[in-house]
Order: C-alpha cells, then sequence, then structure tokens
C-alpha cells in the first residue's frame, strides 16, 4: 500500500558531513500527517523552500496520502511512519499527526538517524515529553516545536525591547486568545475534541502555545495554577455523522509565577467572543507595556502604551509584518531547514524539545491544580542548557 525506493541501505551516520553541506545541497523531507495542516503549513512552507525537497508523506489511509501527494509532486507514499523514517535518503520528518502518536513516531525518526520537527503539544503527557527528550539528545539531531508564534514580528521586536529595558523591569505578562469555534452549531467532532487522541482541549491546544510564548518572552517559570472547564454538549461526528459528546476542555486559564519575580496569567477559550483579533500578548513594567498580536501571521502588529499616552500606539515593524501571510510559520520552517543544514538551532529564536517539555509540564501543573486548587510548583524542569542538537 505504498509507492516508495526500497530501504536496504546503511543508515549514514552523523559526522562533521552534516555541518558542512555544499551550496547545492537540498534537505529531503518526510511529512508525517495528512491532515489539512499538513497540508496548509508543513507542505506548503517547505515547497517554497530553496533548500528542501518533501521526498515523502506518510498518512493514515493511502488513499488520502496519495490525493496529496499527487497534487503537490511528492514522489513517495507510506501508510507506515516507520518505513517512512527507515528510508536512507530522508534526512529529515515533520510530525503533524493527533498528539496521542508524536511520541511514538518522533523515536522511530530519531532512531532512524532523522532531524525532528514535531507539532505542539510535544506529547500527550511530560513523561512522553520527556522520552522525546531524551532520545533526541542522545541521537545528536536537530529537534524543534512547532511554536510558531516566536517567528511572528512584532513578537520578536517585543522580546527585543523588553531585553533592551523599554518598559523597565517587567512585573506582569498576560495573554488571551477567544474564538467562537466550539459553539458553532456547524462544528463537527474531529480528534481534538476526543481525549484519547488529544490528551485535552483548550490546555493541551493553545495552552503549549501560550506557556512556551510566555517562557520565550520573560524565561523560566516556577510555578502554576489554574483551570479548565468544559460545556456539556453534543456535536455531530466529522467522520461517522453521529451525535457525540465533546469529551475535551473549552475554556483554559493559568497564573503563573516566573523565576525572575514576575508574574503571569493567560486566557484561551473557544467559546468566547473575540475582541478584534484571536489573540494578544502583553508585556507590562513599571515604565510602560507592550502589545503583540498572536496569529499565524493574518495579524502581526505591535503597540506601546505609557502612563503619560494610555491609549495604545503603532510601533514600526517590517513591511512584511503587514502582508497578511501566514509567514510566522514559514520562519519557522525555514529555521527548521537552516538548523538541519547547520547542525546547530537558533538558541535565540528556535524551539527545541527542551521547550516542549517545558511547556508540557506547565499545562500538567495546571490540570492538577484545576483538580486540588493549589499552586504546583515545578520541581523537575528541564535543564535550561540541555543541548538543542
Amino acid at each position: 500500500m505504498r509507492q516508495s525506493r526500497t530501504a536496504n541501505a546503511q543508515l549514514i551516520s552523523v559526522d562533521a558531513r552534516d555541518h558542512q553541506r555544499p551550496e547545492s545541497h537540498r534537505v529531503r523531507i518526510g511529512v508525517i500527517g495528512s491532515g489539512v495542516f499538513a497540508v496548509q503549513g508543513h507542505i506548503s512552507s517547505l515547497q517554497g523552500h530553496t533548500r528542501a525537497d518533501i521526498a515523502a508523506i506518510c498518512g493514515r489511509t493511502h488513499e488520502k496520502a496519495d490525493a496529496i501527494a499527487k497534487q503537490h509532486a511528492i514522489p513517495a507514499v507510506y501508510t507506515d511512519y516507520r518505513e517512512l523514517c527507515a528510508q536512507p535518503d530522508i534526512e529529515a520528518v515533520t510530525i503533524v499527526t493527533p498528539n496521542r502518536f508524536h511520541a511514538d513516531q518522533a523515536l522511530a525518526a530519531f532512531r532512524s538517524g532523522k532531524h525532528v520537527l514535531c507539532e505542539k503539544p510535544l506529547g500527550n503527557t511530560a513523561a512522553d515529553a520527556r522520552r522525546m527528550l531524551d532520545a533526541a539528545v542522545a541521537s545528536g539531531k536537530i529537534h524543534h516545536v512547532d511554536f510558531p508564534y516566536r517567528y511572528l514580528y512584532g513578537v520578536r521586536e517585543l522580546k527585543r525591547r523588553v531585553r533592551a529595558g523599554d518598559i523597565g523591569e517587567p512585573y506582569l505578562l498576560r495573554v488571551q486568545y477567544d474564538g467562537w469555534r466550539g459553539l458553532d452549531p456547524n462544528w463537527k467532532i474531529g480528534w481534538r475534541e476526543q481525549l484519547r487522541l488529544s490528551g485535552g482541549g483548550e490546555l493541551q491546544d493553545h495552552g503549549s502555545h501560550l506557556f512556551d510564548i510566555a517562557r520565550y518572552v520573560l524565561g523560566p517559570i516556577e510555578s502554576v495554577t489554574g483551570f479548565v472547564h468544559r460545556i456539556p454538549r453534543m456535536q455531530p461526528d466529522a467522520t461517522t455523522g453521529l451525535m457525540t459528546n465533546v469529551e475535551t476542555d473549552d475554556l483554559a486559564a493559568a497564573w503563573f509565577h516566573f523565576q525572575s519575580g514576575a508574574r503571569g496569567h493567560w486566557f484561551a477559550s473557544r467559546a468566547t467572543p473575540r475582541t478584534g483579533e484571536n489573540g494578544w500578548l502583553e508585556v507590562i513594567g513599571p515604565e510602560g507595556a507592550l502589545r503583540a498580536s498572536l496569529s499565524r501571521g493574518a495579524v502581526d502588529h505591535l503597540q506601546a502604551s505609557r502612563e503619560s499616552q494610555m491609549s495604545w500606539e503603532p510601533l514600526p515593524l517590517p513591511a512584511e509584518a503587514a502582508d497578511g501571510l501566514p509567514h510566522c510559520v514559514t520562519g519557522m520552517m525555514d529555521s527548521f531547514i537552516e538548523a538541519c543544514m547547520t547542525g546547530s538551532s537558533n538558541a535565540d529564536l528556535d524551539a527545541t524539545f527542551v521547550d516542549g517539555l517545558a511547556a508540557q509540564q506547565c499545562i500538567e501543573a495546571v490540570a492538577l491544580a484545576n483538580e486540588t486548587r493549589v499552586w504546583v510548583r515545578l520541581s523537575d524542569p528541564p535543564a535550561a542548557n540541555t543541548p538543542s542538537h
């Protein structure tokens, strides 16, 4: 049930050649996953890169993966991710499947000597994420997590200004991310609404993004509390059409203490109205505040406010920030290809499995706080100096 090249050659071991590629070299990539974002996010971004070739795609059914392959001129099709990973001419894989499968697929890729970019959240549990990080470090390969908000022009400029002291020592970070999608009468249940496949709803889905962007801007998080809430209801299943219980949370919120002494909180929802844009990030200090939008690039701006001028004033960003395109996803993929080419991640920008594990630990702390109504101290965070490749 696949079209592929035979895999009888020995895997090439990692050596200096991985870091001294000729200018003509192109990274050959396998995409594991055949859903909407596999096409709109991973495949579209990778096919626009001058140093990357998509060599193969793996999907749950041959028919669906083959249709995508024909549409995008991808030469090989698989229904078993282990077979894709075993191909010696594939150097890297991107994983864009339901959360439950991330760990097994990443471990198979590292065993086969591949670089990996994995969708968020890194795993269904922190234990899975820890195993994935350990395997990544042992493999010596690049390991990135799909946290594209880091690559927004507004977020990057916000972080630069915070570091430069534009607003003084930050004392508060807050994030809001709203949407009505979960209450749309035409909304159908997919894997994200099934606990077995997703591990959770807004807490896993947007919570992983929001904990990561908080850490990216203000550093490690020391302790966490929070809650989740599910609105009891049934919706039609996207596959069967049968009315089915929504199993995962619709609202999630977290409050947290940074190691720096700053405080933070975020709120994410698929059942509340938006206020002009899906999401935003604010950092506040004694000398002012900065606010950046959160999206895949459709909205990308930065604003500032000060006590002497309390309205929000726009700050300059590159012209590309206003193009309405998903440029932060493209930037994330560009950075992954660059890391595969050079053998080194960008420590000031890229999210590695270290960051994926840290976000997962924060997620589990919120889940525990939801049950116990207490603050949860993060007692075993990943080491900040864990190698990124």
